[in-house]
C-alpha cells in the first residue's frame, strides 16, 4: 500500500506529539488500571484477618439482622450483607459512608458465634484498592473543578489525544505493516528493537486501545454530555426519581432474606447473590441494592451487575441486566461499561485486561524513549529539553510504580505502627497510604533530575526489584517471627498477588541489567549512556636496575 510521503510525515508528527503530550498521564492510568482488575483482592490482602469475622450459613442472616439492629441503632437505617466467605457476614458504617472516597470510614462488622450470640467489632475500612482506582482515574492529580476531579478532566483530554495518536499511528504504519508487524530485529540496534516492540504491542492490542480511549472520554466528560442533553429536555429531569413510599417501614418489617434470593433467581437466572446493601430503611425512600455475579455473562464490571428494588415491597426500580429482548438500552450500557472494566470472560477476562493494561503502559513508556532517541539523532546532540523529558519519563513512570509497590509493602507494617502508638496521634491507615505514595513518587521524581535519567533508571529499577521482593518476604517474616504482629497470606487471591510480585521482581531486575549494559556499552551519544571510564595502563620500568646491569658488564 502506497501513501504519499507528505501525508505519512503529517500523521507521524501527529502520532508523535499527541503521544508525548498524553503519554505520561496515560502511563499511570494504564498501570494503575491493570491493578484495579484485582482491586478488592488488594484491599483484602492489606487488611488484617482479625478485622474480618467468620462467615455463617445463609439461613442465619435473618437472626443476625434482628440481633444487630436491636443492639446497634445505625444498623436500623442500613447495612450490607456479604455472601462470600472472605468478608464478614454483616457490616454497616459507624462513621462516614455514602458515595465518594471517604478515607475515614469506620465500619462495624457483625456475625454470630457458634452459640448464636451476636459478635461485633469496629475498624477503619481499608481503602488501598480504592486509592489505586483513584490513581487510575485521576493519574494522581488532585483538585476539583465544578465538583469534578481535575485529574479526571486531564485524563479525559489525554484520552482524546490518545485516540488521535492511535489513528495516526495506524495510518503511517500501514505501508510497512505486513512486512514489519512480527519483526523484532535485535541485530539492528536497540532503537530498532524498541520500535518493533512498540509497533507490535500497539497493533496487536489496537481494538482494546480504541475501546479504552473511547470509553475514557465518555466517563470523564459524562457531566458535559448530560448537560448538552438539557438543550433537548429543557427543565425536564433526565431520570425519574422513585416515588416516595406511602408507608414508612422499620427494619423489623423486612421480609426473609430467602425472598430476595428467590426474586433474584426470577430476574437473573444463572446469577448468584454476592452482597445486599440496604439503606434508608426508616425513610420514605428505602432502597436495596443487590450485587449479582455470573462469570458466563457480560457483566457491568468485574464486581458484577446490580438490581435495585424496594426492600419491603420488592418492587424493582432498576437493573443492569436486560429483562426482555426489546430492552436494547440496558444491554448497550452494560456492554459499554463491561468493555472498559473487563466485566466479561470471568477470571480469564480479568487476567487478559491486566496483561493488556501493563502492555499499554509499556506502549507509552517505549514511545517516549523512541522520541528522545529520534530527537537526539536529528539534533546531533543532547538538548536541555531532551534531558528534562528523559528525567520526567523516568521519574513519573518509575515513580508511580514505586509509589504503589512501596505502599503495598508498607501496608502491613503500617498497621503494626498504628497499633504500637497512641491512637490519638496515629495517622489513619488510609491517610498513611496516601502519604506513602506521594512521598515515594515525588522523591523518585526529584531523584531522577538530580542523578540524571541514565543513572536513576538503573538504580530505580534495582529498587523496584527489591521492593517487589519485599511483598512476599513480608509474609515469610510473619511466619518466622509471629511475635511481630504481622500476618501471612492465607487466601488464594493473596498468594496470587505475591506470586505476581515475584515475577516483577525478576522483570525489574533484568530491566536494570539491560539498562546498565546499554548505559556503559551502548551508543555513546545516547540519552541513556553514561560517561565511559577510560582505564589507562602504564608500563613500569626500572631504569636504575638496567643501568646497574650495564655497568657490571
Amino acid at each position: 500500500m502506497k501513501i504519499r510521503g507528505d501525508i505519512l510525515r503529517t500523521y507521524q508528527a501527529m502520532h508523535t506529539w499527541t503521544g508525548i503530550v498524553a503519554g505520561l498521564v496515560l502511563f499511570i492510568g494504564f498501570y494503575a488500571g491493570s491493578l484495579t482488575m484485582f482491586q478488592h483482592e488488594i484491599s483484602q490482602w492489606a487488611t488484617p484477618p482479625s478485622h474480618q469475622l467468620s462467615s455463617i450459613d445463609h439461613d442465619k442472616y435473618d437472626l443476625l439482622i434482628s440481633k444487630a439492629s436491636t443492639e446497634f441503632e445505625p444498623a436500623q437505617q442500613g447495612f450490607t450483607l456479604h455472601f462470600n466467605t472472605q468478608s464478614s457476614p454483616m457490616t454497616w458504617y459507624e462513621q462516614g459512608g455514602g458515595r465518594g472516597l471517604n478515607l475515614t470510614n469506620v465500619m462495624r462488622h457483625a456475625s454470630l458465634s457458634a452459640e448464636g450470640e451476636l459478635v461485633s467489632q469496629a475498624s477503619t475500612e481499608n481503602k488501598l484498592g480504592s486509592l489505586i482506582d483513584m490513581l487510575h482515574r485521576t493519574a494522581g492529580i488532585g483538585g476539583q473543578i465544578t465538583g469534578q476531579d481535575l485529574g479526571e478532566i486531564i485524563v479525559g483530554v489525554a484520552a482524546i489525544l490518545y485516540f488521535l495518536a492511535l489513528v495516526s499511528g495506524v495510518i503511517f504504519l500501514l505501508p510497512t505493516l505486513m512486512k514489519s508487524f512480527f519483526a523484532l530485529r535485535k541485530d539492528k540496534g536497540s532503537n530498532r528493537f524498541w520500535l518493533d516492540s512498540h509497533n507490535l504491542v500497539g497493533v496487536a492490542s489496537l481494538p482494546f486501545h480504541f475501546i479504552i480511549a473511547w470509553t475514557v472520554v465518555v466517563f470523564c466528560f459524562h457531566d458535559v454530555f448530560y448537560g448538552g442533553l438539557s438543550i433537548v429536555y429543557g427543565d425536564k429531569p433526565l431520570f425519574e426519581r422513585g416515588e416516595k413510599a406511602e408507608i414508612i417501614y422499620q427494619v423489623n418489617d423486612l421480609p426473609p432474606i430467602e425472598h430476595y434470593v428467590e426474586k433474584v433467581n426470577q430476574l437473573a437466572p444463572g446469577y448468584h447473590v454476592d452482597q445486599m446493601t440496604f439503606s434508608g430503611l426508616s425513610t420514605q425512600r428505602p432502597s436495596l441494592g443487590i450485587t449479582v455475579k455470573n462469570s458466563d455473562e457480560v457483566m457491568r464490571n468485574t464486581s458484577g451487575d446490580f438490581i435495585y428494588m424496594d426492600p419491603f415491597t420488592l418492587a424493582v426500580a432498576f437493573t443492569s441486566i436486560p429483562q426482555d429482548e426489546e430492552d436494547v438500552y440496558t444491554a448497550l450500557v452494560a456492554s459499554f461499561f463491561s468493555l472498559h472494566f473487563g466485566g466479561y470472560g470471568g477470571n480469564l477476562g480479568r487476567w487478559l485486561y491486566f496483561v493488556m493494561g501493563i502492555l499499554g503502559a509499556f506502549l507509552f513508556y517505549s514511545g517516549n524513549l523512541l522520541w528522545l532517541e529520534k530527537r537526539r539523532q536529528k539534533k546531533g546532540q543532547q538538548t536541555r529539553a531532551s534531558k528534562v523529558m528523559s528525567s520526567l519519563t523516568i521519574g513519573i513512570c518509575l515513580g508511580s510504580i514505586a509509589g504503589v509497590v512501596v505502599t503495598l509493602v508498607a501496608s502491613r507494617w503500617l498497621y503494626i505502627l498504628n497499633s504500637s502508638i497512641n491512637s490519638s496521634t496515629a495517622t489513619p491507615i488510609n491517610d498513611s497510604y496516601l502519604l506513602c505514595y506521594y512521598l515515594i513518587f515525588f522523591t523518585v521524581l526529584s531523584y531522577s533530575f538530580i542523578r540524571g535519567a541514565a543513572k536513576s533508571a538503573i538504580e530505580l529499577l534495582y529498587l523496584l526489584s527489591f521492593a517487589c521482593l519485599c511483598i512476599p518476604l513480608t509474609s515469610i517474616v510473619a511466619i518466622i517471627f509471629p511475635e511481630l504482629g504481622l500476618w501471612s497470606t492465607s487466601h488464594f487471591a493473596g498468594v496470587i498477588i505475591e506470586f505476581i510480585a515475584l515475577i516483577f521482581t525478576g522483570v525489574f531486575y533484568l530491566a536494570a541489567k539491560k539498562a546498565k549494559q546499554r548505559a556503559y556499552f551502548g551508543e555513546a551519544n545516547s540519552i541513556w549512556a553514561l560517561p565511559q571510564v577510560t582505564i589507562v595502563q602504564t608500563t613500569i620500568t626500572e631504569p636504575l636496575v638496567t643501568e646497574s646491569l650495564l655497568a657490571d658488564k
